[in-house]
This record gives C-alpha cells, structure tokens and sequence, in this order.
C-alpha cells in the first residue's frame, strides 16, 4: 500500500488514454489499494488510474458519507445516462480549481472488479458527477476542457505559478 504522485495539469501524461485491463492479478490489486489510498491521503472522493501516470483503464470511488466505503472499477462503460447536471467540480489533479461542468444526471456503470468478475452501478448525485469525471480521466480528458478557451489558459497558468511557489 501506497500513497502515488498525483499529475498536475496541465501534464501532458494526463491526456493519454488507459488501455483495457486484461490481466486481474495481484499487481491489479496492488494498483487497486494503491489508489484508494491515495484518493483518501488527498482527500477526494475519486481517483483515476490515469492520475498517478499509469494507464490502464481503473479507478476508485467513494461518494459515502463517511468516506469509508472505497469502490475500485476496472474497465467502466456508461451503459445508460439520462438527465443534465451541472454540479460545481473539484479535480485532485487541478489543485484549488472548480467550476461547473454538465454532465448526465445519472448513470448506470457496468465494470469489472480486481478479481474479473462484472457488476453494475446505478449512480446518481456526487457518485454519477464522480464517475464521469474519473472515466474522462481514463480517455485523457481533465475538467477543465469542457470550459473556455480562455478558462483554461487561465487555470494552467495559475497553476504553474503555484508550481513555482511550491516546488
């Protein structure tokens, strides 16, 4: 168990898009816990593989109240969206930034646990906005694309100053 580096954006690593996982072994595993600790040593509520510049297609969630219930999806599709949200996010790979993105409403998630074996979410709330946002991560996208132009710029530079600040 341990706790990753997260990629800042606007790395470029981050927008390379997780292949499949074919091989649901201890080192699967391994990536799993590594992940969720991780997510719960930044404080977020989700945690793409693609985050911590390994790039296969998992990620962990965890939506409860209590922030105690972890749960790891390899290989998630949308199998089903309907209605339009647009909650405030937060993204732990964009530091300090949030902004409103649509998104569906809810979703029902088919994926695979670390052992193989299918199962299937139905989300709504902070767990549907959380999932979009954790499965655009594994497709290369960060949150903050879906904004301007001009956002973004404004948001990368932000963030390198802070860089600098801090590193």
């Amino acid at each position: 168990m341990a706790v990753l580096p997260i990629l800042q954006y606007p790395d470029p690593r981050l927008h390379r898009k997780a292949a499949p996982v074919t091989r649901f072994d201890a080192a699967l595993e391994r990536l799993a816990r590594d992940l969720i600790d991780t997510m719960q040593a930044a404080h977020g509520v989700g945690l793409a593989a693609t985050q911590v510049d390994v790039h296969q297609r998992v990620l962990v969630a965890d939506a409860s109240e209590t922030h105690d219930q972890p749960v790891v999806y390899v290989n998630p599709v949308i199998v089903a969206g309907e209605g339009d949200s647009t909650l405030e996010e937060g993204c732990l790979s964009v530091p300090g930034i949030y902004d409103r993105v649509a998104r569906h409403e809810r979703v029902r998630v088919r994926a695979q646990d670390v052992h193989g074996a299918f199962f299937e979410v139905d989300a709504d709330g902070l767990l549907s906005v959380c999932l979009q946002h954790e499965m655009d991560h594994l497709d290369g996208r960060v949150f903050v694309e879906y904004l301007s132009r001009l956002k973004q710029t404004r948001i990368a530079a932000k963030l390198r100053k802070q860089q600098k600040r801090t590193g």
